[in-house]
């Protein structure tokens, strides 16, 4: 199984961020060809009580990482990779793994 996670920066609109994420981009998420699941995490802070250190993370699990990529290049990656433009330019680290367990 490959995860392919994403994790957000806290965005200047938290609201508008929220409901454009929620609302539109992670259905887009649950269309894509292949799928195993999508999970949303959204961070209240850290064990230590300080802030965490990113707002948002949304992990995306495939069989394998040629299904991961097959999904990005049907239209269905393609318009929520377009669809990224709407999320206020809120930076992101994009990172691929396999699941061990």
């Amino acid at each position: 199984m490959i995860k392919i996670s994403v994790a957000y920066q806290t965005p200047n609109d938290p609201a508008a961020f929220d409901a454009h994420y929620l609302g539109t981009h992670i259905p887009m998420c649950d269309k894509l060809p292949g799928i195993v699941r999508c999970e949303v995490t959204k961070y209240t802070g850290a064990l230590d009580g300080s802030a965490a250190p990113i707002y948002l993370q949304t992990d995306l699990v495939f069989e394998s990482q040629d299904l991961a990529m097959a999904a990005f290049g049907s239209p269905q990656g393609k318009d929520l990779v377009a669809d990224m433009a709407n999320l206020q330019g809120t930076p992101t680290v994009t990172t691929v793994g396999t699941i061990l367990r």
